[in-house]
C-alpha cells in the first residue's frame, strides 16, 4: 500500500483547558459558551500590564500521577502525561499489548518547562548550585513531554518534538501522520503548553501582543474592531493516531475522523514586498485532502486579535472561500491561545463539532464587517460539519493549516 494509501485517523482525545478539564467538561464548556479566562493566580501579576490568563484550576497532579513523577516534572509535563493517559483510555488502548517500536510520540512545545526553570534559577541564585534539582537538566526542555510520555508508556518508536510557536501543534500531527503512513501503528500526537509563571510570562510580554485589559469578557477579541492582543492559556489536547485499516481491526471504540490534509508555508520578511504566505498553506492543506473549498463546512480560525495579523487571516480566508462563504469560529476566544496547545484543541473540536452536528462559537466578538467573515459568535450553530479547516500561525512567520474529515462508519467486524 502507498503512503497516501493510509488514511491516518483519531481514536483518542486528552484534552486539558482552562474552561474543562477532560474532552467532555471542555466541549461542554465551549458549547455553552463558558470561558475560563480570568485574572491571573499562580503568581501576583499586578505590577506587569497584562494580567489576564486562561488557568486550568480544576487539575491536581497528585490525583493522576505518581509521587515518583511529580519532582521531576513541570506543571506542563504533569498536565501533558495525565492527557495522554486520558488519550489511551479513549482510544480503548493498552500500550502493554503493543510492540514498544510500534508507538511514538511526537509533540510540539513553545516554551518549554518555564516554571520549573524559574524555581531551579530561583534556588541557585538564593541557595547556590547544591540545591538545583538534577532534574532541571531536561524538565525545562522542548522535547521533555515527548519523552516523558514515551518512558511512560514504553512507547519507542518513532518520536520526537516540533518547536514553531502556535503553528507546531498541527505541526506535530502533519509528522505523526508522516510516521504512521510509514507504518507505524499508532502515535500520540498534539501539545500542551503551561507557562503561567513571572518568567514566563516576562518572555510572553515581550512579544508585545498580550492583552492589557482587565475584562475578562473584552480582553480577547479576534475580528473585532477593539481587539488589541490575545489572552495566553495553558493545556491543549494529545491526540492517538492510527492508520484507518488497522484501527477497525482492532474493533476501535471511535473513529473521531481522518487528518485528510496539511500545509505549511513561512512568511517573507515584513520588507520583501510579497504577500503573506497564510493562503497558500491553506490552498496546499486543501489540496492535500483532494477537497474543493465548497467541501468545507467551518473554518477554525487562529484568531491573533492583532489588527494587523486579523486582517492577513480574514484577507487569506476570503481568498480562498470567498467573503462569508463559509462559517468562521475561534472557541480560544474561551481559554485564551494556549500556543502550542491551542491547534490540537482546535483539532479536537473539530472532531466533536462532526460527532455532534454543531459548530462552537467564538464569545464576546463584535464581528467588525470591514473583515467581511461569517463569524459564529455567541452561541453554537447547527451544522452538517463533515470536513474542517484548522489554522494556526507562529510568531516570525510560521503559517499551517490541517484539515479534518469525518470517516465513514466502516464494516462490521
Amino acid at each position: 500500500m502507498s503512503d497516501a494509501a493510509v488514511r491516518t485517523v483519531v481514536t483518542g482525545l486528552g484534552v486539558a483547558a482552562p474552561n474543562g478539564c477532560g474532552t467532555d467538561a471542555y466541549w461542554t464548556a465551549v458549547r455553552k459558551g463558558i470561558s475560563g479566562i480570568g485574572r491571573v493566580s499562580r503568581f501576583d501579576p499586578a505590577q506587569y500590564p497584562a494580567r489576564l490568563a486562561g488557568e486550568i484550576d480544576d487539575f491536581v497532579a497528585e490525583d493522576h500521577l505518581p509521587g515518583r513523577l511529580l519532582p521531576q516534572t513541570d506543571r506542563m509535563t504533569r498536565i501533558a502525561l495525565a492527557s495522554a493517559d486520558w488519550a489511551l483510555a479513549d482510544a480503548g488502548v493498552d500500550p502493554r499489548e503493543h510492540s514498544d517500536y510500534d508507538m511514538g510520540v511526537i509533540t510540539a512545545s513553545s516554551s518549554g518547562g518555564f516554571e520549573f526553570g524559574q524555581r531551579e534559577l530561583q534556588a541557585l541564585w538564593s541557595k547556590g548550585s547544591r540545591h538545583v534539582s538534577a532534574y532541571q537538566s531536561f524538565a525545562w526542555f522542548y522535547a521533555v513531554n515527548s519523552g516523558q510520555i514515551s518512558i511512560r508508556n514504553g512507547m519507542r518508536g518513532p518520536s520526537g518534538v516540533v518547536v514553531s510557536d502556535q503553528a507546531g501543534g498541527l505541526d506535530a500531527i502533519a509528522q505523526a501522520r508522516r510516521q504512521i503512513r510509514k507504518g507505524t501503528g499508532l502515535v500520540m500526537s498534539g501539545a500542551v503548553d503551561a507557562s503561567i509563571c513571572p518568567w514566563g510570562w516576562v518572555a510572553q510580554m515581550a512579544g508585545g501582543r498580550l492583552s492589557t485589559s482587565e475584562d475578562p469578557e473584552r480582553a480577547y477579541l479576534p475580528f473585532d474592531a477593539a481587539a488589541h492582543g490575545h489572552v495566553p492559556g495553558e493545556g491543549g489536547a494529545l491526540l492517538v493516531l492510527e492508520d484507518l485499516e488497522s484501527a477497525r481491526a482492532r474493533g476501535a471504540r471511535v473513529v473521531y475522523g481522518e487528518i485528510a490534509g496539511y500545509g505549511s508555508t513561512l512568511d517573507p520578511r515584513p520588507d520583501s514586498g510579497r504577500p503573506p504566505g497564510l493562503a497558500r498553506a491553506i490552498e496546499r492543506a486543501l489540496a492535500d485532502a483532494d477537497v474543493a473549498p465548497e467541501e468545507i463546512d467551518v473554518v477554525f480560525a487562529d484568531a491573533a486579535a492583532i489588527p494587523e495579523l486579523d486582517r492577513v487571516e480574514a484577507e487569506a480566508i476570503r481568498r480562498v472561500f470567498g467573503p462569508r462563504a463559509v462559517p468562521v469560529t475561534a472557541p480560544k476566544t474561551m481559554t485564551g491561545r494556549l500556543y502550542s496547545g491551542a491547534a490540537p484543541l482546535d483539532v479536537a473540536a473539530a472532531f466533536l463539532a462532526m460527532r455532534d452536528g454543531v459548530i462552537p462559537p467564538s464569545i464576546g466578538v463584535t464581528p467588525d464587517p470591514a473583515y467581511d467573515l461569517d463569524l459564529v459568535v455567541d452561541e453554537e450553530r447547527t451544522a452538517t460539519v463533515r470536513c474542517a479547516l484548522v489554522i494556526a500561525r507562529g510568531h516570525g512567520g510560521f503559517n499551517s493549516a490541517l484539515v479534518a474529515r469525518a470517516v465513514q462508519p466502516g464494516p462490521p467486524q
